[in-house]
């Protein structure tokens, strides 16, 4: 925080307890009134009579102004002053998230020890995986993991990179690039359109014929170096099936038009310096055994 709102608050907040202090104490300083003498205000019939506060009622707003002025010397909320015992909300999370690694260290080390095959289905490891699936991979892929336009469906035999423990736990570590290059200033609108009805017929779906006959050659001149001369793709290079109607970006023939002719690029983030290695190897077991229940 700058200096000057720093200074702000620290001046707000002391005007604001002074004077609340003293409105506080000016009133205890008034003689109790006849019962006649009131306040002038009616309520439903009943009247205020002009007294102060009842002494137990006096006392607990002192209380509670020497607990809040306690409260603003121990912890921070006087601008920039740390509190004399230097809490902060970060200190106490990085203390709460230590002491339950501690906690649970020798029960996942436990698992950790064993292969994600192995432990896939254990429910304790279900259980965990799927916190940590929700706190850092629900966002992209969703809270049943079932995937969005632009994010693969976990729970499916549908996997660019290979579905095997091996491959998860790689991608998971090191996270993924997607490299699909723009087609449309090579091949043209013509050659995008060409290959698009090619690969509507590859998934047996309605196409022009001779527009599919010429998609076909396009393909194999361009595309069959990454997704091969079948283009059931290559796990080695990211390239996807495209013959089994799964589409990353969605399979209508303008969205498929659209990939081939201004390509796709996205991106895995890496969890190697966020994840701990038996939490990654936890998390690993779970994505692995979401299609396998």
């Amino acid at each position: 925080m700058a200096s000057f709102w720093s200074y702000w608050v620290i001046v707000l907040t002391v005007v604001t307890i002074v004077g609340i202090t003293w409105i506080l104490f000016a009133n205890r300083k008034r003689e109790v009134q006849p019962q006649e003498k009131t306040t002038g205000h009616v309520y439903d019939g009943i009247e205020e009579f002009d007294n102060p506060l009842p002494a137990w009622w006096f006392y607990m707003f002192v209380i509670t102004i020497v607990w809040g002025i306690g409260y603003l010397i121990i912890y921070p909320g006087m601008g920039n002053f740390p509190g004399v015992i230097g809490w902060t909300q970060l200190g106490q999370y990085e203390q709460n998230v230590a002491a339950a690694d501690e906690k649970y260290r020798d029960m996942r080390d436990r698992y950790l020890a064993l292969p994600v095959e192995e432990i896939a289905m254990d429910p304790a490891v279900r259980k965990m995986g799927m916190r940590m699936f929700a706190n850092n991979c629900a966002q992209c892929h969703g809270a049943d993991a079932k995937g969005a336009y632009g994010f693969p469906n976990l729970t499916d035999d549908d996997w660019i990179y290979g579905g095997d423990a091996a491959t998860i736990q790689a991608t998971v570590i090191n996270g993924r690039q997607a490299a699909m290059p723009a087609w449309g200033d090579i091949i043209g609108d013509k050659g995008v359109k060409d290959v698009t009805q090619y690969l509507l017929r590859l998934n047996g779906r309605d196409a022009n014929a001779a527009q599919a006959d010429a998609g076909e050659t396009v393909f194999k001149t361009y595309c069959v170096a990454c997704h091969g001369p079948d283009a059931t793709g290559n796990p080695m290079m990211g390239a996807p099936n495209l013959t089994n109607g799964v589409w990353l970006y969605g399979g209508s023939e303008e969205q498929i038009a659209q990939t081939v002719r201004a390509g796709r690029n996205g991106a895995m983030p890496a969890f190697k310096d966020t994840l701990s290695e038996d939490k990654i190897h936890i998390l690993t077991a779970y994505v692995y055994g979401l299609n396998k229940q």
